[in-house]
């Protein structure tokens, strides 16, 4: 019998489960989502496109960590695994994506500077979180590229994640899938079509401390930069046959003139 294949990935955000359900549907992948601790929550994937396209579930998980966070005011924290390596992706907003890797064995490959910008951008402790993370790049012969990410884990823990029992970094992706799905709390992300998508998320924005930034010069401004960052990130994503980089070209256009539609809109109602 053939082993399970081994890749698997998790998408953490920093958000309620009723936040980040409409927003993920804008994916347009079917997940399963669950509360994941104190404002914290976690999607699973129940496709696995790395196996049939032409990317990495690293990059792959990229895209899709860039594609939530870039129109959310929560970052989105990715996690990947492959039977080579073992790694994170951290996306917040429009600031470029930080990352880290661990060969399977264990060996850290990442860049320092990356998992101070992790801790900063997750508002993490300076100096006890900071050395837990800096152990994790130093050389441990009993830690492999598995253990390197549930000790990444333990740190965000007092930071209030606490992950539901079973979906534990290495396990594969249909293993991952059916724990998330006995979850009590667990539910399916469908895309829905666009209306039922938009609507959804709008319900969710106007309720939150964004809200003023539906309508009016911000919203203008916000929109226009949405449309100019998300053109050429599509025609990347095309170019270099890249799903996750065209997604999160289509998310953010879609943001833009949401954005500028929904303030026409609005300002049509007031007047």
């Amino acid at each position: 019998m053939p082993s399970p294949e081994p890749a698997g990935a998790l998408l953490l955000c920093r958000a309620e489960p009723a936040v980040v359900g409409p927003a993920a549907q804008l994916l347009r992948e079917r997940m399963v989502l669950a509360r994941a601790g104190r404002e914290w929550s976690v999607l699973v994937p129940e496709t696995k496109p790395w196996l049939t396209a032409e990317e990495s579930v690293e990059r792959v998980l990229a895209g899709w960590a860039g594609a939530l966070a870039v129109g959310a005011p929560w970052p989105v924290l990715a996690l990947w695994w492959d039977a080579d390596r073992s790694g994170f992706t951290l996306a917040s907003g429009f600031r470029r994506p930080v990352g880290y890797v661990w060969l399977a064995n264990g060996t850290p490959v990442g860049e320092h500077e990356a998992l101070r910008t992790f801790a900063a951008r997750l508002g993490l402790d300076p100096v006890l979180d900071m050395q837990s993370l800096e152990a994790l790049a130093r050389p441990d012969p009993e830690a492999d590229a598995r253990v390197r990410l549930r000790g990444l884990l333990a740190v965000l823990t007092r930071a209030g994640l606490t992950l539901p029992a079973g979906l534990s970094p290495g396990e594969p992706a249909d293993r991952l899938r059916e724990v998330a799905r006995v979850q009590p709390d667990g539910e399916q992300v469908d895309w829905p079509g666009w209306r039922d998508a938009v609507h959804a998320e709008l319900d969710v924005v106007e309720s939150s401390s964004i809200g003023p930034w539906l309508r009016g010069p911000k919203a203008r401004c916000l929109a226009a930069a949405q449309l100019a960052a998300g053109a050429p990130l599509a025609l990347y994503g095309l170019r270099r046959r890249s799903a996750g980089w065209a997604t999160a070209g289509v998310v953010l256009l879609a943001h833009g003139a949401l954005g500028f539609a929904y303030d026409r809109v609005r300002a049509a109602r007031a007047g």
